[in-house]
Order: C-alpha cells, then sequence, then structure tokens
C-alpha cells in the first residue's frame, strides 16, 4: 500500500501501530478486516436481493492460500463476517471459532442468518496475475457453500476459477450463483485495499515529506525538533488534539509492555504442529543469574521472545509494523523503561521516531512479508526500534536516521519462509535478533562521527525495494522454500 511516488505521507501513527489478534497483519488483520467491511456491505444491500442469500464462499490467493491456515486466516476472515474487528475480538473467538454453537456463527443480514462453515474456505495457486499477492474474494450466494452438487477438488477449489486470463463464468460452476462480490488485497500490516481503491481524503501536513531525505529537510526549514515536527504532523493528519495524541502514544506503549509481561508470564507449548515449547519464560528467569552484560542481553531476547510468543498464540498484539514483527519494539519499550532509566516523555518521543521511519519503509519500498519478504517485517522493525532509541535518549534527528540505517542495512535479503506456515521458526527467535541489532545500530550511531557516516535510509529502502522484486515467490510467506524445508511438520 505505497503512495503515488512523490505524495506526502498521509499516514497516521495509529493506522501504523494496530491492535489485534496475532498471529499476521496481513494473513489475520487484514482479512479480519475485510470480513467486517463485507458484511457492513452486505447489510446495505437491498432487501430483496438479501432473502435470497443461502451462502458465502471467500477464495484466498497468493500468501494467504499458501500459509492462511497455519496463520489462522480462515478463522479471521470467517470472525470478521461475524462482525468481529481486530480492535474487539477477543482471542478465544478466533482460536475456538469453530467450537462455537452453529447459530452463533453466521453472518447476520437482517433478513436471515447466512452460516459460516471451515467448507467456505478456498485455497488458490500462491503465483496469479492480480495486483498484489495476498488476494481475496468474498461472496454472497443464493445457495450453501459448498453445494452438494458443485464439482470440486478435494481442496475445495472448483477448477481454474483463480486465473484472471480465465473465463470464470465458464469455468466456475458457482458463478451463476454469486449474489454479490468483493476483491480485496490485503498489502501487509493490517492495511487492506480493494478493487478500485482510492485513498481518502485527508488533511494535509503542516511539514509534508515522503521521504527520510524530505524529512531532514523540513526539519532543516522549519528548526523543529523531530518529535516537534511530527506531533504537528499527527495532530492535522488524525485531527485529534494534542492530548488526544498522547493519551493514544500511551494505550500503544502500554499494550506493548502488556504483550511482554504476558509472555514472560506464560510457558508451555504454542498452539500448531510444530508443537514448539515458549522460551520466554526461561529465559526471563535464568537471566538473574547471569553476569551483568549477559543478564541485560537475555533480558532483551526474553522482552522479544514474549511479545513474539503472544503473537503466535494469537493473543493481542500491536503490528510494529507488523504482526510478524510484534516483538522487537515491545521489547526495546520494556528495556528503556526498566534498563535505561528512560521516562514516559521519552518513550513517546521514541515511538514517534519509529513511526516515521515505518511509515517510510511503508511508502517507498514495503513492509509485507509476502511483497519484500522478511526484510520488510523484522528489518523495518528493527529500523524503528533503533530510531526509538536515539531519539528518546535525546539525539539529534540525523543519528536517529543513522540508527535505523545501520539496522535495516543488516537485515537487507532476508527471507520469509516460515515453517509450516505458522509465524513461529524462525519468526519469534528473528524478532529477539532484530531487537538485539537495534540496540547495536543505535549504539553505533550514538557513538560514531555523524559526518563520517555516509549511507542515507532512503538508501537503503531503494536497496531493499530492488532485493524485493527480485526475491523468488517461495521466499515471500509462502512456506515453499528456505527453512520452511528443513524441518517437516507433521
Amino acid at each position: 500500500m505505497r503512495s503515488p511516488s512523490g505524495s506526502p505521507i498521509l499516514m497516521s501513527v495509529f493506522e501504523l501501530f494496530k491492535v489485534g489478534p496475532g498471529p499476521s497483519s496481513s494473513h489475520t488483520i487484514g482479512p479480519m478486516r475485510a470480513g467486517v467491511d463485507f458484511a457492513a456491505r452486505v447489510r446495505a444491500l437491498d432487501p430483496a436481493l438479501l432473502a435470497r442469500a443461502r451462502g458465502i464462499r471467500v477464495r484466498l490467493l497468493g500468501a494467504l492460500s499458501a500459509t492462511g491456515r497455519g496463520h489462522g486466516t480462515d478463522r479471521a476472515i470467517l470472525a470478521g463476517l461475524m462482525g468481529y474487528s481486530p480492535e474487539n475480538c477477543p482471542p478465544s473467538i478466533v482460536n475456538e471459532l469453530f467450537t462455537l454453537p452453529a447459530h452463533e456463527r453466521v453472518l447476520r443480514t437482517g433478513k436471515g442468518d447466512i452460516p459460516l462453515e471451515l467448507d467456505s474456505i478456498v485455497y488458490g495457486p500462491m503465483q496469479h496475475d492480480y495486483p498484489y499477492s495476498n488476494t481475496m474474494f468474498i461472496e454472497l450466494l443464493d445457495e450453501a457453500y459448498p453445494a452438494r452438487t458443485a464439482s470440486v477438488d478435494a481442496a475445495g477449489a472448483s477448477p481454474a476459477w483463480s486465473s484472471p486470463a480465465n473465463n470464470a463464468e465458464a469455468v466456475d460452476p458457482v458463478a451463476e450463483h454469486v449474489l454479490f462480490s468483493r476483491e480485496y488485497y490485503s498489502v501487509g500490516g493490517g492495511f487492506l485495499q480493494w478493487k478500485d481503491w482510492r485513498p481518502e481524503e485527508r488533511n494535509m501536513p503542516p511539514h509534508p515529506y515522503t521521504s527520510m531525505t524530505s524529512l531532514q529537510n523540513r526539519l532543516a526549514e522549519s528548526g523543529l525538533t523531530l518529535d516537534t515536527l511530527l506531533m504537528e504532523n499527527e495532530i492535522a493528519i488524525s485531527g485529534l488534539s494534542p492530548a488526544a495524541v498522547i493519551q493514544g502514544l500511551d494505550n500503544i506503549l502500554a499494550l506493548m509492555k502488556e504483550s511482554v509481561k504476558r509472555g514472560c508470564e506464560t510457558s508451555g507449548l504454542l498452539p500448531g504442529a510444530i508443537r514448539l515449547m515458549r522460551k520466554a519464560h526461561v529465559l526471563h528467569s535464568r537471566a538473574a543469574s547471569l553476569q551483568p552484560f549477559d543478564r541485560l542481553l537475555c533480558l532483551l531476547n526474553a522482552y522479544a521472545y514474549a511479545a513474539a510468543e503472544e503473537n503466535a498464540a494469537g493473543s493481542i498484539i500491536v503490528t510494529a509494523p507488523t504482526c510478524g514483527a510484534a516483538g522487537v519494539l515491545p521489547a526495546l519499550t520494556v528495556f528503556m523503561q526498566e534498563h535505561l532509566g528512560l521516562d514516559q516523555a521519552a518513550q513517546r518521543r521514541g515511538l514517534l521516531a519509529a513511526a516515521a521511519v515505518g511509515l517510510i519503509a511503508k511508502q517507498n519500498a514495503g513492509i509485507a512479508g509476502a511483497e519484500v519478504g522478511c526484510q520488510g517485517e523484522v528489518g523495518v522493525a528493527s529500523a524503528m526500534g533503533a530510531a526509538m532509541l536515539a531519539e528518546a535518549r535525546g539525539y539529534s534527528a540525523g543519528v536517529v536516521e543513522n540508527a535505523a540505517e545501520i539496522a535495516l542495512e543488516h537485515h537487507l535479503g532476508l527471507t520469509c519462509d516460515p515453517v509450516g506456515g505458522y509465524v513461529q521458526i524462525p519468526c519469534i527467535e528473528r524478532n529477539a535478533v532484530g531487537a538485539n541489532k537495534a540496540y547495536n545500530a543505535a549504539l553505533i550511531a550514538c557513538n560514531e562521527n555523524p559526518a563520517a557516516h555516509k549511507l542515507r535510509y532512503d538508501d537503503v529502502l531503494r536497496a531493499m525495494a530492488e532485493i524485493g522484486r527480485d526475491m523468488n515467490c517461495k521466499y515471500k510467506e509462502t512456506s515453499t522454500g528456505g527453512l520452511a524445508l528443513c524441518l517437516v511438520v507433521c
């Protein structure tokens, strides 16, 4: 979801930092939002048309199809159709969706309830010609799906329905039963688009910027500090009062810290066929017996593991910038408070800087594993974390940029190859390594000679975008290459 080249960034901080259930912003939060949107549009249809509605079919393409089962896409999109948005969806609903009574697992139209079943989900091809990898179709039918008379294969897919080059009317036996259909794209970080989508009108910020270079130019022209400029922009874009923005930032920080706390207190197996044991609780407990340097490093690892494990369990987390990278910033936030002595005001300033780094990456390269690999998820999260640390500790905007550049530079080429389609191996551990890289990048940037620094953050984003374009799709959240093939999941 990148804006046209040269367009100023008009996204709010609170669009980047979304609250919702894990384990994947593109596979869970985005599809759930699509379900909510589709249900609302269905309820607005002509009552005569609604009276004919009997079923729902959901078609998933790209990485949504390849890893949708392990990522919980099927349950998330059905929960959205039931009326649950990411912000108000209890994790128990998603995790236990198919144990609910049948009369609760429905799309309520006002003209009758439409049953929602696992068989309503159809998995299509990973490669297709639609604009985004993570494409989904949601369709309202005049018959139950799958109909007993429909010709479907073992996976529940009608032959050849998924290619836009095909004549869907001719090859799809369900096409004649479609009353209403929407084509959605989950474009990373929980952002959602659809066919013929256009950005909504936004207030122009007082200090518009499109890249890190133009942000630095706005700072030089205005004479403002980074946090002041970003705060003035956020107030204009969101329409919130200064007090409301501060409260919103504090809420995000609190939710991040809470995910770390829950994760450090929880042990046992994570859901799914991998049967991966949680590690945060053990790392946190054993840190006390280590030497001072090792103890701090172990605690930072524990914090990142904790939030990432909560994400993998489908608990409520904050996209930063995605669910798959939701352990990096929370770990550093807790570390700043507990071990660096940085107060709430400093943490807020850091969070604003992190948001700017993330939004610039989103506009100019991408943050979705399905588009650019994990370099856009944990890599960008690490860059955001490094910037957050440098800003919170009072360094200049130039140092903040250098910290972000160093962190992202050393994640270039990182593939997204989750084992078994779960956001567990290598995702959880990568969050810990990303948090450590962020801390080290900030340490280097804050202690080097800034004038001697060569690469700019925009340079690395261009490299990341190019690498993402060249990266084979089997390394983009499809679980068909790399580490995903190194461990058999039964």
